[in-house]
């Protein structure tokens, strides 16, 4: 397996967070001063803020640095047209995960897409990027790493994400942060190469047919260990039942809920 390496440079955050608080202070003088520069001191200190937008279902939106990268994008509003994409990433082609109405929305010339290399006329058709898990890829200041992602035969019947179309989850590595989106998958095995390795875990909630659910949830982030915990694809409601059920379990990492179309700020 390739090594996973985290592409922030945390030698660089540590020289800007001295240069932000040397700015704050000169920028307190110069307000005394009365001379309109604390605009810029603003700008530096939130230049290593990530912002996470929970789109509807498994969507997600990355922006940092004046960059934008979207996860799954469904049932976006129009006016999501005013915030283009600088990357799409999409886990599998099932409907609530790929739809390229939403995809055509946030697209430009210079959007790259990257899908599941098995999604052959997709990529073709977007000009896009084909991963498999393993695989990695930089956007701008984006490092992406595709991962596994499948979910297991129930009964008689087939999975419905089959390990050997090698759809894919992703790591997003920002500005220090490790961001994974699991995509539609159950625990797998694979997840123990991820231990330590994730800041910021994006699982979904079910349906336990398709994807994890309940005690899978709390089993697998006891596995990656990530800080925090932002649950995605669930039903109405389904979030704070989760949450009140499984909650009081889930003790190494801290529980971010978001409703759809809603914003949380690392800094």
């Amino acid at each position: 397996m390739r090594s996973f390496i985290k592409t922030g440079n945390y030698l660089n955050s540590m020289i800007l967070t001295r240069r932000a608080k040397i700015l704050l202070s000169i920028g307190v003088i110069v307000i005394v001063a009365g001379v309109a520069t604390p605009l810029i001191t603003i700008s530096v200190l939130n230049h290593n803020t990530v912002t996470l937008t929970l789109l509807d279902n498994a969507g997600v939106m990355i922006e940092a640095r004046g960059s934008r990268l979207y996860i799954d994008p469904i049932n976006l509003p129009d006016s999501y047209a005013d915030k283009p994409a600088d990357a799409i990433l999409i886990t599998h082609p099932h409907g609530d995960h790929y739809e390229y109405v939403s995809i055509s929305k946030i697209n430009t010339e210079s959007t790259v897409h990257i899908l599941p290399d098995n999604m052959s006329i997709e990529v073709a058709m977007l000009d896009g990027v084909g991963l498999d898990p393993e695989d990695t890829y930089q956007v701008g200041i984006f490092n992406i790493q595709a991962f596994y992602m499948y979910t297991l035969p129930v009964g008689e019947f087939p999975a419905s994400h089959p390990q050997e179309a090698n759809w894919t989850s992703y790591l997003v590595t920002v500005n220090g942060l490790t961001i994974f989106h699991a995509g539609d998958s159950k625990n797998i095995d694979e997840y123990e190469q991820l231990t330590g390795l994730v800041d910021i875990a994006l699982l979904p909630l079910g349906p336990g047919c398709q994807t994890m659910a309940d005690m899978e949830i709390v089993d697998v982030l006891d596995v990656i260990q990530p800080k925090y915990f932002i649950p995605i694809h669930y039903s109405l409601f389904a979030d704070y039942t989760f949450i009140e059920t499984y909650g009081d379990l889930i003790t190494n990492c801290e529980i971010i809920r978001l409703e759809y179309f809603t914003s949380h700020k690392f800094r």
